[in-house]
């Protein structure tokens, strides 16, 4: 087995234990675990955030079965058939998923058992403002170049900040409507963007 995947075993292992706050508290260690060796590049690693988010599952599997297909043949050309991005695929997802699956069996079995324990109590009242930074980091961290200004013209920033801009507020605000107040649903702004996007760049 080439060495590359060994690492991508190591990483999700990691990834997998200390990955608190779901697959959006989580995107920096990948981050860290899949730009910093240089396995993909930071714009590849947005576009796969992108495409997690999009497609159905947890955006932390789905970023592990995506990093683990590409990975391989990134580092090396011999490794960059469908064969080995499979293989890469397949222990990558099964490296995030199984440390939080045995975790969180044992866990719960602990938790449920020591619920009304003063220290169980002190540690969730720890974690939950962890969590929330650790999303802001995540959050922080896609506000680059790569998402908001590839090529490096300025027309292009500015559309993709109204952008962004906009789909935050509409998932975020309610919109005042017939039958009162509603939001609206995040894949239809998915799709306003994805429409949006191929209007302006893609025409």
């Amino acid at each position: 087995m080439n060495n590359i995947y060994l690492q991508l075993i190591w990483a999700y292992i990691k990834i997998g234990i200390f990955g608190f706050g779901g697959g959006y508290a989580m995107l920096s260690l990948v981050e860290k675990a899949v730009v910093g060796p240089g396995w993909i590049s930071e714009t590849m690693f947005t576009d796969i955030v992108a495409i997690s988010q999009m497609t159905p599952g947890p955006i932390g599997i789905n970023s592990a079965t995506y990093i683990g297909y590409v990975a391989p043949g990134s580092v090396s050309p011999e490794y960059s058939g469908v064969a080995w991005g499979l293989l890469g695929s397949c222990l990558a997802t099964l490296a995030v998923v199984l440390p939080s699956f045995f975790l969180v069996l044992y866990s719960s079995h602990f938790i449920r058992r020591h619920h009304e324990s003063g220290i169980i109590k002190g540690i969730f009242m720890g974690l939950r403002p962890v969590v929330v930074g650790l999303i802001a980091s995540a959050a922080l961290m896609l506000m680059n170049a790569s998402n908001f200004n590839p090529n490096g013209i300025s027309w292009q920033l500015v559309v993709n900040i109204v952008i962004s801009v906009v789909a935050f507020c509409l998932v975020f605000f309610p919109i005042p409507g017939s039958g009162g107040k509603k939001k609206i649903h995040p894949i239809l702004v998915i799709i306003l963007a994805g429409l949006a996007g191929y209007l302006i760049y893609g025409l």
